[in-house]
């Protein structure tokens, strides 16, 4: 995949950073790659198939990426949404070309054209070949590495590496997605969408949280009611909670970090917190919960008891139990810890 790892060669970084999403990296035509064509299928095989389970992926593609998969044909200006460094001075390029077609078409000289500028600087003076940018063993054609970019020859080049990025360069890796995707789910099925309806489809979507929709699409049971005290500190953590630690905490509860389409209200399971037996109780078994008046007002409260506890999840369930803590801050503390250190945690209860 294309992003930012290394410098090449030995001691290669295996981790990727890319900022606006993984596209795949370009691969000459005469490039044997049978490797990764087999890990696109299985790419393709796996998001088809949680597609069609209705099964969120944690997986940031960029949205070029989603283009292909619809059957879209990229051009000069999707490269700025994978590498702006490169779209940018591509774009810059191709207005320059679209300035000396202009220059031509009103007669002016040859040393005129010649003239025009990149940056304040010839197009000549740049000292740029006919190979690919970050991949100098790329000759673009025969001869490339040898062939100077002048202004004459710029639109050829802007055209090269477009083509290769965005076109050739990543044709036989789609095939292979689109290939493995059409072995579980049918393609044609997703040319409805646009690519950022079949991004929220696969990866889910996020969600702005006010009091009024937690209340609405949050269950409480088993203990806990909506004027539970710790319940309302919980709903007043949860709409202060920042991005991050939005996604942390969905990827706690739910196992994804985002929610699918329709948000909270579509969770299935719907999302649901009960109330998490104090352990710092004497050694006491868990009462049972009772509708009696008595019962019911006092559960209302937090306790200290509560208060060394971490909450726990059934993710499978959508299912938080919350432990009844004593004030808001320590409910935060607690939570925030357990949501970012215990999120690869599995045990059994």
């Amino acid at each position: 995949v294309a992003g930012e790892a290394g410098e090449g060669g030995e001691g290669k970084s295996e981790l990727v950073t890319a900022p606006a999403g993984l596209f795949p990296t370009p691969q000459q035509p005469n490039n044997p790659i049978l490797q990764e064509m087999d890990c696109f299928r299985l790419l393709g095989r796996v998001m088809a198939k949680a597609l069609q389970d209705n099964r969120l992926m944690d997986l940031a593609l960029s949205m070029p990426f989603y283009k292909l998969m619809l059957g879209k044909t990229l051009g000069l200006y999707d490269i700025r949404n994978l590498d702006s460094r490169l779209g940018v001075t591509l774009e810059e390029m191709d207005n320059l070309c679209q300035r000396k077609r202009a220059m031509q078409a009103n007669g002016s000289r040859n040393s005129e054209i010649e003239g025009l500028t990149f940056r304040g600087c010839a197009i000549a003076d740049l000292c740029l070949d006919f190979t690919l940018p970050g991949y100098p063993e790329w000759e673009l054609k025969v001869g490339g590495a040898a062939t100077a970019l002048t202004v004459w020859n710029l639109e050829e080049y802007v055209d090269l590496v477009v083509d290769a990025t965005v076109g050739e360069g990543v044709a036989r890796q789609m095939e292979a997605f689109k290939g493995g995707f059409q072995q579980v789910f049918p393609l044609m099925a997703i040319r409805l969408f646009g690519e950022e309806e079949l991004e929220r489809l696969i990866c889910g979507c996020g969600e702005k949280w006010t009091l009024e929709s937690l209340k609405d699409n949050i269950k409480f049971d088993h203990g806990y009611t909506a004027s539970s005290l710790p319940l309302q500190h919980f709903l007043q953590i949860l709409v202060e909670l920042q991005h991050e630690d939005q996604r942390a905490f969905l990827r706690f509860v739910t196992g994804s970090p985002r929610l699918p389409p329709g948000g909270l209200a579509a969770l299935s399971p719907k999302f649901t917190v009960v109330r998490k037996h104090p352990s710092n109780s004497g050694g006491s078994a868990s009462p049972a919960v009772s509708s009696s008046p008595a019962n019911a007002e006092s559960l209302l409260a937090g306790t200290t008891a509560a208060d060394n506890d971490l909450p726990s999840v059934m993710t499978c369930a959508n299912y938080l139990k919350l432990p009844p803590y004593s004030c808001k801050a320590i409910m935060k503390e607690r939570l925030l810890y357990a949501i970012h250190e215990g999120s690869a945690s599995f045990d059994l209860s």
